[in-house]
Formats: C-alpha cells, structure tokens, sequence
C-alpha cells in the first residue's frame, strides 16, 4: 500500500490550523496538496487527536490482518485441489495419476502385463 509524504501527525497538524482560522487555500499552498486532498485528511481525520489517529492505524491494520487469515486458509485448502485437477501435458492424463475416466495410470499397466503373462508388481 502507498504511503504519502505526509504523517498522521503533520496531517492532524494542518487540520488544526485549520481550525485555527487560516482559509483553506492558503494552508493548501502552504503546505502543497491539493483541495481534495484537505478535504479527503478532513474527513477522515477531522476532530482526532494525534493518539486517537494513531489508535486508528493500529485498528486498521489488524483489520487487515484479520481479514487476510481467512483468505489464506481458504488458499491453502483450495491450491492443493487445484493441482490435482489439472492435466499432464505427456499422456494428457490428471496429475495425480489417474486418466480423465478416474482410473489410476498404474492398475492400467499392470492389467496390460497381467494380460501377457508377465508378473504384476502393485506399488500403490
């Protein structure tokens, strides 16, 4: 994510100038943001006070975080599903060994030998 140039600190900073009486064009071309970007930090930070918008960061990151772990387990369930789906480029059959019909590639074998007379080795 994309921090700004600008603290929570010099943002409170400037809001309370604000509040102080100075017009917003001039904090703008004093301090070199935009009007929307005054209007934007007001909004969001209008009326905090340095510790309250410091709670507020540490509250959205957790946030972050809490959303994330269900996102991840939800991954590492649904990966290894999906590597079992997909197809071997050699024979065009699944990964996991088995043809599209479900039959394993090595009972396949095994059959074909079984069939000639030659000794069958399972290995499952």
């Amino acid at each position: 994510m994309r921090r700004g140039r600008f603290t929570e600190n010099q943002i409170i900073g400037v809001l309370l100038e604000h509040e102080g009486g100075v017009e917003t064009a001039e904090l703008c071309r004093k301090h070199e943001i935009s009007d929307a970007t005054f209007y934007n930090w007001k909004a969001k930070y209008g009326g905090m006070t340095v510790s309250e918008a410091a709670r507020l960061r540490m509250l959205e990151d957790e946030s972050r975080w809490l959303k994330k772990l269900p996102a991840e387990s939800m991954l590492d369930v649904s990966a290894p599903k999906d590597l079992l789906k997909k197809t071997d480029p050699v024979c065009g059959s699944l990964r996991c060994g088995g043809e599209a019909d479900g039959r394993p590639r090595l009972l396949r074998a095994s059959r074909l030998q079984a069939e000639r007379g030659q000794s069958v080795g399972l290995a499952i």
